[in-house]
């Protein structure tokens, strides 16, 4: 198993109870906080379902205290230390060896990388039949793994969980704009994550500096669609044929966000992360509240951009 990421931890529990031994390689440990899944008792769903009123009150409440969490990425990163002391503590609970401790505790602020959750990845690296390997993969053969200490880790199986190129994930689109426009990695920028100029009629979902790291994107997705629908509702009441960003309009926008992001918690001593591309510069994720972008992208201003025939 190479990576320790967010699929990793989900399927290196389920591996282990089947497998005759697990090797886990791991590069840079991840923050980890336990998972809050817990049984919703019959008497709970029975209000629920007779008061609609119960369960938007309970979901505004989930809402607002995911949304707080927003304080520490993107305010203040020293405001990220009592969600540390959190994931401190679960790994306290949960793995007794103080080697295994020292092993799984990262030496970055918490929030730089994506915090993921989970109760059952710590008590599945203390199987018997599971070992954690933190020396450098230097080569890999028919049969083995071989790490920087010239160890031979023999192997049925390599399964791969060693992340993905955001970037890569929207430039990889077959899509042209204007005068044969192509979407680039250098040149990526979207407003709000949704329009980009000299590609009319062009909309995207979880575009560039959409992703969150406090909590559901789902939300932001909503936010879109609101925005995108906006956007039509402006060609229809013109009787126009095409709708695009300004270009100053963009580039201002851009340059704010970069702004802000540089002082967020994944700028944070030197921390590097897949939310940053080659050149250091953060295109994935949005800094600041998801109300704050829904507040932004409720209405697509008439000034923001060029409808035309």
């Amino acid at each position: 198993m190479i990576g320790t990421g967010a699929s990793a931890i989900q399927f290196i529990p389920e591996i282990a109870e089947r497998a005759g031994h697990v090797d886990v390689f791991q590069r840079t440990p991840p923050w980890i906080q336990p998972r809050p899944d817990v049984p919703v008792p019959a008497r709970v769903r029975e209000t629920f379902a007779s008061s609609p009123l119960a369960a938007r009150v309970v979901r505004d409440a989930l809402y607002w205290l995911l949304e707080a969490r927003g304080l520490g990425f993107v305010v203040n990163p020293k405001l990220m230390a009592p969600q540390e002391q959190l994931a401190r503590w679960h790994i306290e609970k949960q793995i007794a060896d103080p080697e295994l401790r020292k092993a799984v505790t990262p030496d970055y602020t918490i929030g730089c990388k994506r915090i993921l959750l989970s109760s059952d990845y710590y008590p599945a690296l203390q199987r018997p039949n599971v070992d954690l390997i933190t020396d450098d993969i230097t080569g890999i053969t028919e049969t083995a793994v071989i790490t920087a200490d010239g160890t031979a880790h023999e192997t049925d199986v390599i399964i791969y969980a060693t992340g993905f190129r955001v970037v890569e994930s929207v430039t990889g689109l077959n899509v042209a704009g204007r005068d044969g426009r192509k979407l680039t990695p250098d040149t990526l920028e979207a407003y709000h994550g949704i329009t980009l100029a000299g590609f009319p009629n062009f909309f995207m979902l979880l575009g560039p500096n959409t992703g969150l790291g406090h909590t559901s994107v789902v939300f932001m997705i909503e936010s879109q669609i609101h925005h995108i629908m906006s956007c039509l509702r402006r060609l229809a009441r013109d009787e126009a044929d095409t709708i695009e960003v300004r270009e100053p309009v963009l580039r201002h926008y851009n340059r704010e966000l970069q702004r802000r992001l540089r002082r967020a918690v994944w700028s944070e001593g030197g921390c590097r992360s897949w939310y940053l591309d080659a050149d250091g510069v953060n295109r994935a994720l949005w800094p600041g509240f998801t109300f704050e972008y829904w507040a932004r992208t409720r209405r697509a201003r008439r000034s923001a951009y060029t409808v035309a025939p």
